[in-house]
């Protein structure tokens, strides 16, 4: 399976392709997924989203106006759903917790994780259900470490600034930062373990923090709590 990936200010589209079909992941960067399907002669025969938010979606009904492509709503995306593009398989992770309908891909060692798990932090709980959102991204931290990550949208910067000041010992924020590419962005499970705080609740550095800090801290449950409400 190929993966392109695209950029629209912070937003991040991609196309998932064999030899002949393609699929469209929050393809808000239409124009140029249009463009690249016509130079490579692929047909596009699916659209989907990680989630209902404009700035993913936006892209939506030019791709299918302009191509004919079927729309996978998300009543469509069941848990574990298998789709085919050119008889390669996406599994459908349901991931809710950013927004009700919050889905993840995974095709070989690539997930795109929409605004669930960005690269070194991850999204805003916008349903107000922490708890789900918790067990979304226990399910992610599951997959193995050459798991290639690839978000929405681009908080690179931003978000090693904030891991930075959690910990600001942790020399790996300083490899990753060196290794962030805007052209190309992603990270591995392996990179989201050494550095993103929101995967690292059970680290020391991260105990003693919200020790520091008079948060709950005892399990983990609580620490992805406490970790949730630091600004």
């Amino acid at each position: 399976m190929n993966i392109e990936q695209f950029r629209s200010g912070d937003n991040l589209a991609y196309l998932i392709f064999g030899q002949k079909h393609a699929m469209a992941v929050d393809g808000v960067a239409w124009q140029e997924i249009l463009s690249f399907l016509k130079e490579h002669k692929l047909t596009l025969s699916l659209v989907a989203n990680t989630h209902q938010h404009f700035d993913h979606t936006g892209g939506n009904a030019h791709l299918l106006k302009a191509t004919g492509a079927k729309l996978l709503e998300f009543n469509e995306l069941s848990d574990n759903k298998e789709i085919y593009i050119d008889s390669e398989k996406i599994i459908v992770y349901r991931t809710p917790g950013h927004t009700n309908d919050s889905v993840c891909f995974h095709t070989g060692n690539a997930l795109f994780s929409g605004d669930t798990l960005f690269n070194a932090t991850v999204g805003n709980c916008f349903s107000g259900d922490l708890k789900s959102f918790y067990l979304s991204i226990k399910r992610l931290m599951e997959l193995p470490d050459d798991t290639t990550v690839f978000a929405g949208h681009d908080y690179v910067r931003d978000s090693l600034v904030f891991a930075r000041r959690l910990e600001p010992d942790n020399a790996e924020i300083d490899r990753f930062r060196d290794m962030y590419n805007p052209d190309c962005v992603y990270s591995t499970m392996a990179d989201e373990r050494k550095v993103n705080p929101y995967l690292r609740f059970n680290e020391e550095t991260i105990i003693k923090l919200l020790r520091k800090l008079k948060l709950p801290h005892a399990t983990q449950w609580e620490r992805w709590q406490s970790l949730m409400s630091i600004d």
